[in-house]
């Protein structure tokens, strides 16, 4: 009879991570919609694909005092979400892992956290980059925002497509419970 693969119960550590940065999340999603505009749509988004000092600057008009008040925030804020999906992205790595011993699917997982690593460090760059363009907009920082922000979101999405293939790679775990 064949059994179907069971991976044992996540760790205490990474529910835990995982919560939080849920957490996190939510209250960013929260701080991105009080700065929806005209200008932009997205919110942050709309301010990291900015890819001219004339459209920040058109951004952060159309944002006001309050809004760039609470723009500085979510970017502040997201200096502890960094750290927080990136130990989240890299435990749950592990965990998919603990049952998928073939080395195509061990080296698809080194390379989904050398993705995950790449985005958490383009995320925290594109967000140093975005404080100083709050404060004095120009087209090389608004550049670098926007292929920063090109960079992360290009990782997050190879990545989980590896987590996806490292799941549907093999069908049956290495020892399966009886």
């Amino acid at each position: 009879m064949i059994s179907h693969p069971t991976l044992k119960a996540p760790p205490r550590w990474l529910l835990l991570a995982a919560m939080f940065t849920v957490a996190l999340l939510a209250l960013l999603m929260f701080l991105n919609s009080l700065i929806v505009s005209h200008a932009a749509p997205q919110g942050m988004v709309s301010l990291q694909l900015a890819a001219t000092a004339e459209h920040t600057i058109n951004i952060m008009r159309s944002w006001g005092d309050d809004g760039l008040y609470w723009a500085s925030v979510w970017l502040w804020l997201e200096f502890l979400f960094v750290p927080a999906y990136l130990v989240t992205l890299l435990g749950l790595t592990s965990y998919l892992l603990s049952d998928r011993p073939g080395v195509r699917e061990q080296k698809t997982g080194r390379w989904v956290k050398v993705l995950f690593v790449g985005m958490a460090t383009a995320d925290a760059a594109e967000n140093v980059v975005l404080l100083s363009n709050l404060s004095a907009p120009s087209d090389n920082m608004s550049v670098a925002a926007t292929l920063l922000a090109l960079a992360k979101f290009t990782c997050l999405v190879i990545g989980i497509t590896g987590l996806i293939m490292i799941r549907a790679a093999r069908r049956r775990p290495l020892h399966p419970e009886h």
